[in-house]
């Protein structure tokens, strides 16, 4: 899974371990939810405005024009949303580029030309709407995988849209539906990860929760809550939401509100281990060590078998600068999955920091054999240049 082409469905996260196994501890559900904000905390004089529905989904009439004469032409399903893919990356048309932390709308994305992969997402579903494709989105169930933000680490998540193809005369699909998808990240595409169609609500619900995590790392705690706000209210079930909001409140000093709220996203998600994490560390800080020694216990029990939890136990090593810890670590998630290219790039930054080049060469090498993607290839191969040009060390 490229990590730069993954949406990022964030979620901060904070992690702790411990080592023996239990039962999964059970929630309280609070069955008002309205119960659960703090407006009158999370005042602004200033004027936050959050994007609405019809805002973030909205082509301009530019927008329209490409869908009117490049994408309504051609008569077959899969002949159009090939055409929509081509159009976006086509320097003569859109000519996308990406960035992870621009949360931008469908017409900010097309003119701006600059998105993360959840605006690519939008826009293109945006565009294959008004193109009437039979279009609808898809989550990608990928295991916890994290990046860091700063002093932050963040989880990601995928989305793609999946497009059925529709009844033309001379065409009929015989063995079931006629099925393909539109994806900027091919490699979550590929892997047997559980694919579940998602509706419209809980795609705003994701965006306006990028949008509040984004405000939150920058510290801009009304923004922040207003859009954590608007995403449980887009999709009231959307348990990371709730979670961003429970770190919300905390961070402020709200305590007691931080942990109904990290046990409202935990009985509307029981796997939830951010929140579950976050609730640990809150109730250590209350000296309440029992219940969350429990609570941890049971999230390395399953948090163990991922190879990207080893991942982002090597990146937080590395980025402290204990680099025989991280060696460990990466070498861990390798054993769990070999195929994985970003996990040999993890090791040789490592062997470079601790001078061992050839090390580091081989370790380019794989990273560079594994993956598939062209932009990462320049990446890994400027990288591996300059191994090359450094007078290597046993």
């Amino acid at each position: 899974m490229k990590k730069l082409d993954v949406f990022a469905l964030i979620l901060l996260s904070s992690y702790t371990f411990s080592c023996s196994t239990i039962n999964a501890p059970l929630p309280t559900h609070v069955k008002q939810s309205n119960n659960l904000y703090l407006d009158n905390s999370f005042t602004s004089k200033e004027v936050i405005q959050v994007e609405t529905e019809e805002e973030i989904f909205k082509l301009d009439q530019s927008m329209i024009d490409l869908v009117e004469k490049k994408l309504k032409k051609h008569p077959r399903t899969r002949d159009r949303a090939d055409a929509l893919l081509d159009h976006i990356f086509n320097h003569e048309d859109i000519s996308l580029k990406y960035d992870g932390n621009a949360n931008v709308t469908a017409r900010q994305a097309y003119h701006s030309q600059t998105a993360n992969c959840m605006s690519l997402t939008v826009m293109a579903y945006a565009l294959a709407t008004a193109a009437d494709l039979n279009v609808n989105f898809q989550q990608i169930d990928v295991p916890e995988y994290w990046v860091r933000n700063g002093q932050y680490n963040q989880l990601t998540g995928h989305i793609n849209l999946i497009v059925r193809e529709e009844d033309a005369p001379g065409l009929r699909v015989v063995w079931g539906e006629d099925v393909f998808q539109i994806d900027f990240d091919p490699d979550a595409a590929k892997k047997s990860f559980r694919k579940r169609i998602i509706d419209k609500q809980t795609v705003l619900a994701m965006f306006y929760n990028n949008k509040g995590a984004n405000a939150l790392v920058s510290q801009h705690y009304q923004v922040a809550y207003q859009y954590f706000k608007a995403a449980t209210k887009s999709d009231s079930n959307f348990s990371p939401a709730w979670g961003n909001l429970g770190i919300l409140y905390k961070l402020n000093g709200f305590e007691e509100q931080a942990e109904k709220v990290y046990r409202h996203a935990i009985s509307l998600k029981n796997d939830n281990l951010t929140s579950l994490s976050n609730l640990a560390l809150l109730l250590k800080k209350q000296d309440r060590v029992d219940e969350a020694n429990r609570i941890e216990d049971y999230i390395v029990k399953i948090r163990n078998k991922n190879p990207y939890y080893h991942a982002v136990l090597a990146d937080e090593a590395l980025y402290k600068g204990n680099y025989e810890q991280a060696l460990m670590h990466y070498n861990d998630a390798i054993k769990l999955d070999e195929n994985e290219h970003e996990f040999y790039f993890g090791l040789a930054k490592v062997y470079y920091k601790l001078d061992r080049l050839k090390a580091a060469k081989r370790s380019m090498k794989m990273a560079l054999t594994l993956n598939r993607a062209k932009d990462i290839d320049r990446l890994y191969l400027a990288k591996l240049n300059l191994l090359r040009e450094t007078k290597v060390k046993l």
